[in-house]
């Protein structure tokens, strides 16, 4: 009887934990997504960002709750030189599945790539925290970072601040 109530508390948290980590793993994709999903990758390989972003919107409205293909949707956005839309589908991704290292590793990159490198930091900094240092994503953005600002942007701030003075 002393022990009725440890264990009924006991069983609580064990049966809390088992809904918590099966509800946080992602399901696979309806099959007709994967297929859209292969296509736009290899569209998205290939160079033709334009096809990439046909196929995984249609994979999108087929499985609206796979979220990869945000992540999918934003490397297709980047390729095309529209980082402030690769960063809104990172963010979709991310209100979906916060710890996704991926989207948080994209985002970063995104923001390196738009200029905005103490935004990119604050994500290296939450990456590190979540993954370490040695997980590729957080290898990923620390490379963007150290490239640095793409010369394009540099310039134009160059430009405008000559303007300005």
């Amino acid at each position: 009887m002393r022990f009725a109530a440890p264990a009924a508390a006991l069983s609580l948290c064990l049966a809390m934990t088992a809904s918590i980590s099966v509800a946080g793993a992602q399901a696979p994709a309806d099959p007709r997504a994967a297929a859209l999903i292969a296509q736009g990758q290899a569209a998205l390989s290939g160079g033709d960002a334009d096809a990439a972003i046909d196929a995984f919107e249609a994979a999108l409205a087929v499985d609206p709750g796979y979220t990869p293909i945000f992540i999918d949707l934003a490397e297709a956005a980047r390729q095309q030189g529209l980082q402030g839309k690769a960063i809104r589908y990172y963010r979709d991704a991310l209100a979906r599945d916060p710890g996704n290292f991926a989207a948080i590793s994209g985002e970063g990159a995104a923001l390196v790539e738009k200029g905005a490198l103490e935004k990119a930091k604050k994500n290296l900094a939450r990456l590190q925290s979540l993954c370490g240092n040695e997980c590729p994503e957080t290898l990923a953005l620390q490379s963007s970072i150290a490239r640095g600002v793409p010369a394009r942007l540099a310039v134009e701030s160059k430009g405008e601040a000559a303007a300005a003075n």
